[in-house]
C-alpha cells in the first residue's frame, strides 16, 4: 500500500478539528451555569475595568459563558440586585463580604480586581472655598455613588478619623458618570467620594480640594494603615459550592484580563472600552489611566493582610461591627485565582 501524505495531512486535520470540537463541547458541558449574571455599580469606572476588558475582549466566551452584566448606580445597588435574586454575582467591594458575614448572609470573594480602592474624597471650591480640615464637613452634603457603596464606607472613614459619624453628614447618591459631575457643579453637594475618570475631570479644572486619596498604593497606605482590597467579584457562598467550574471559569477570564491591563499602552485600552466611558475626553481619560494603573491587580490574589485593614476599616465607624465575630478565612478565597494565574502566566 503506497503512502500518500497529501491524504495523511487531511486525514490528520480532520481528527484534529474534530478533537479539538468535542473537547470544547466537553469544556461547555463542564461548566454547570454558563448563563451568569453579574451586577456591578459603576461599571464605566477604572475600578471595574477589568471586568469591562474581559467582556470586550471575549475572555468570558472563550471560557464557554455567556455573562450578562447590569450597571447600577453604586456597589449597593448591585449587591441588592444579588440579594433580591436577580444577578448571581456582583462586581463590588470587598468590604460587602465583611458586612454580609455580619448578618448571617455569607458571600465570598473570588478574585480581586484592584489592590487600592481609588477612590477620592474631596471638597467642592464652589461651595466650601475655605475649607481647612475634615471637621468642616460637618452638616454637609457629601455625594456618593450610592448610600453603602465603597465610595460612603471610605469617607466614612476618613470621617471617623477626624472624630466625625456618618451620621455628621448626608450622603446623597449621584452614580459614577455625569450625574456626579453636574451635582459637584450645580452645588448640589459639598463634597464628593468618587473615582476616576469622574475625579480627574473634576481636578482638571480645579473644582475640587483633595482630602483624601486612594489612587496609588502609597496612598493607601496612608489612609488605611496597610493594603486595602478594592473591586472583587463575588457571590453566595452558596452559588460557589454549587458551580466551582462556572467560579472558575469566570475567574480565568478576569485574571487574564488583568494581565492583558499589565502589558496594554493606553491606545489599547482606549480601543476595549465603549467610547460613553471616556465622558468626551479622550486625553483626559489616558491621563486618569495612567494615575490608577498601578491600582489594578496583577494577579487576582488577596494580599494576606488585606482582608484585616477592610475590617478594620468598617469598625471604625460601625460600633455594632466590633460586637460580631467576623472569619475573614470564609470572606474570601484565593483558591480559584491561583489555578487561573498558572493557566494565564
Amino acid at each position: 500500500m503506497k503512502f500518500n501524505l497529501k491524504q495523511f495531512a487531511i486525514a490528520l486535520a480532520l481528527f484534529l478539528a474534530g478533537y479539538l470540537t468535542f473537547n470544547t463541547n466537553l469544556f461547555a458541558q463542564a461548566l454547570e451555569k454558563p448563563k451568569v449574571s453579574i451586577a456591578v455599580g459603576g461599571k464605566n469606572l477604572f475600578y471595574y475595568l477589568p471586568l469591562t476588558v474581559a467582556e470586550q475582549l471575549g475572555y468570558f466566551k472563550d471560557e464557554g459563558l455567556q455573562v450578562e452584566i447590569s450597571d447600577f448606580a453604586g456597589g449597593a445597588k448591585a449587591l441588592q440586585a444579588m440579594v433580591g435574586g436577580s444577578a448571581d454575582v456582583v462586581s463590588g467591594a470587598y468590604e460587602h463580604t465583611i458586612n454580609m458575614q455580619a448578618k448571617n448572609q455569607p458571600i465570598v470573594a473570588f478574585v480581586l480586581q484592584g489592590r487600592a480602592p481609588q477612590i477620592v474624597l474631596a471638597v467642592s471650591n464652589k461651595t466650601m472655598p475655605n475649607y481647612k480640615s475634615v471637621a468642616d464637613l460637618k452638616g454637609k452634603k457629601i455625594g456618593v455613588t450610592a448610600p453603602g457603596s465603597s465610595t460612603s464606607i471610605m469617607a466614612s472613614f476618613v470621617l471617623a478619623k477626624a472624630g466625625l459619624k456618618p451620621t455628621d453628614v448626608s450622603f446623597i447618591g449621584v452614580g459614577a458618570a455625569a450625574g456626579a459631575l453636574s451635582a459637584l457643579r450645580s452645588g448640589q453637594i459639598d463634597a464628593i467620594a468618587n473615582l476616576d475618570p469622574v475625579i480627574s475631570m473634576l481636578e482638571q479644572k480645579n473644582e475640587i480640594k483633595t482630602i483624601a486619596d486612594t489612587r496609588t498604593l502609597k496612598d493607601t497606605n496612608a489612609v488605611f494603615g496597610g493594603p486595602m482590597p478594592a473591586a472583587t467579584l463575588y457571590a453566595p457562598e452558596a452559588f460557589i459550592k454549587k458551580y466551582p467550574n462556572t467560579t472558575q471559569a469566570l475567574t480565568n477570564a478576569m485574571v487574564r484580563a488583568l494581565k492583558w491591563i499589565q502589558q496594554a499602552g493606553p491606545s489599547d485600552i482606549i480601543k476595549a472600552v465603549p467610547e460613553s466611558y471616556l465622558l468626551g475626553d479622550r486625553a483626559l481619560y489616558i491621563s486618569a489611566f495612567l494615575k490608577v494603573r498601578e491600582a489594578m491587580s496583577p494577579d487576582g490574589i488577596f494580599p494576606d493582610a488585606g482582608p484585616a485593614t477592610a475590617l478594620r476599616t468598617l469598625q471604625a465607624f460601625e460600633p455594632d461591627l466590633a460586637t460580631k465575630k467576623i472569619d475573614l478565612s470564609r470572606t474570601y478565597t484565593n483558591e480559584f485565582a491561583k489555578k487561573a494565574n498558572a493557566k494565564h502566566k
